[in-house]
């Protein structure tokens, strides 16, 4: 005994947390994999937040709850939750249940690694090290380095930022801010709000994004673009990056990457290409054309759990430098953790190319989904997701039902329509139509 605490004492029973696990996986592939993938459930068994607060037991007590009544909570979470494996389970992005990422995940969740130092992590480190080759190969890089971030492909893109301005002025990470002109970055008028997010969070201001017109499909314009370069000269401000996007989040459209490109090129700025969505169109030889001129950028946001389905989350970043940038921007040197004189190679060590010390694999959800599918299996996810979305405007499924209008025909798999309501229909497009119709919205 120490303080009152018996030292060599069992913490927890061992036996019946073991049967706990085994009944939970049971309810968990009834429940979730077999009855939420069920076109004829519901989506949601849904709540307004009041009332779900009464129907599930929320509280926290001081000693622990039996495990029939863990079952039952479970259960409820269940029940009231989202089915994002649902056949008709519409959100943004992301939807279905891939097999494989899911028992990567059970194993990762089981294990509870944290991927930072060879000695700890060593499958999955070497896991993510032959993912980003591969996904580095189909950007279209001869070499390159990368990482798997947390927080979809916001993380990303603000990594990108960040050591776009390292490499512009490396005394930063010592220096600070204090002595730097004004930064601006560009970026389509289209793109993710990550990026204000990125300018803020790293203290360059929301006020120097500048955003660029785009033009009736959402694609940055290119002579926009060098105008507003040429104009933050004039006014002294310093340029850095610019943030192209493949695929946008409500058009889906894709920026010209080698007229952008070129322009970087002119003007010495770190080009970004945010392919966060658009970025899964590289698996397909049919569709990678709309990302022409993606091997000239810097640096690159994919998300596999996306449209690849590798399970939220999984966003990787990539970065065409292989000086080892992205090390010397966020190493910090923590020598009780990156000892020099260990007994193997300390470059598997990536924790230091992070912001995070603990990190998990999320590169495995994507690994063993490529494992068991192949290339040609991905670029059949990627083929069968867009003729989906030309059969819904082509063979104008759209058009057959009364009140829906297609906007355009999309470049990409995002299908933008308008449903006008049946008072309207007989009205023309006019200012009594659009002042009702925003009445209605």
């Amino acid at each position: 005994l120490v303080d009152g605490v018996v030292l060599n004492g069992p913490t927890t029973d061992a036996k019946a947390g073991e049967k706990f696990v085994e009944e939970a996986c049971r309810l968990i592939m009834e429940e979730v994999v077999l009855k939420a993938t069920d076109v004829n459930e519901k989506v949601c068994e849904w709540q307004h937040p009041e009332r779900l607060k009464q129907l599930l037991d929320l509280e926290m007590r001081e000693t622990g709850e039996p495990h029939h009544r863990l079952l039952e909570l479970c259960q409820d979470v269940i029940r009231y939750s989202v089915k994002t494996n649902h056949p008709r389970f519409f959100n943004q992005l992301y939807a279905g249940l891939d097999y494989y990422s899911l028992v990567a995940r059970f194993i990762t969740e089981a294990l509870n690694p944290s991927v930072y130092t060879y000695e700890v992590s060593p499958v999955f480190l070497l896991v993510e090290e032959a993912v980003l080759k591969k996904m580095i190969e189909f950007i279209g890089w001869k070499e390159g380095d990368g990482i798997f971030n947390p927080a979809g492909g916001s993380v990303s893109n603000m990594y990108a930022v960040n050591l776009a301005r390292y490499k512009y002025c490396p005394d930063i990470k010592e220096k600070g801010l204090s002595g730097l002109p004004r930064l601006v970055l560009f970026t389509s008028a289209e793109s993710h709000y990550s990026m204000k997010k990125a300018a803020s969070f790293l203290g360059i201001g929301t006020d120097n994004v500048c955003f660029v017109e785009t033009d009736g499909r959402g694609k940055m314009i290119p002579e926009e673009l060098e105008k507003q370069v040429w104009q933050a000269r004039k006014e002294g401000a310093a340029p850095f990056l610019v943030c192209a996007t493949s695929g946008t989040t409500v058009l889906g459209a894709f920026d010209p990457l080698d007229e952008i490109a070129d322009i970087c090129e002119r003007h010495g700025l770190w080009l970004h290409v945010d392919a966060s969505w658009g970025g899964s169109a590289l698996m397909s030889r049919k569709h990678r054309k709309l990302l022409c001129g993606i091997h000239r950028a810097d640096s690159v946001a994919w998300n596999p759990h996306k449209m690849l389905m590798a399970g939220i989350q999984c966003c990787a970043l990539l970065v065409k430098d292989s000086s080892d940038l992205l090390k010397k921007c966020y190493s910090a040197k923590a020598s009780y953790l990156f000892q020099q004189d260990k007994f193997y190679d300390v470059s598997y060590d990536t924790g230091d190319k992070s912001i995070q010390c603990s990190r998990r694999p999320d590169a495995f959800k994507f690994w063993m989904t490529w494992k068991a599918l192949g290339t040609l299996g991905l670029e059949e996810r990627v083929n069968r997701a867009l003729a989906l979305s030309r059969y819904l405007y082509l063979v104008e499924e759209i058009k057959k039902r009364d009140g829906f209008k297609l906007l355009m025909e999309p470049e990409y798999v995002n299908i933008c329509f308008w449903y006008i309501p049946p008072s309207l229909r007989e009205l023309q497009e006019g200012p009594e139509f659009w002042a009702k119709l925003n009445l209605v919205s």
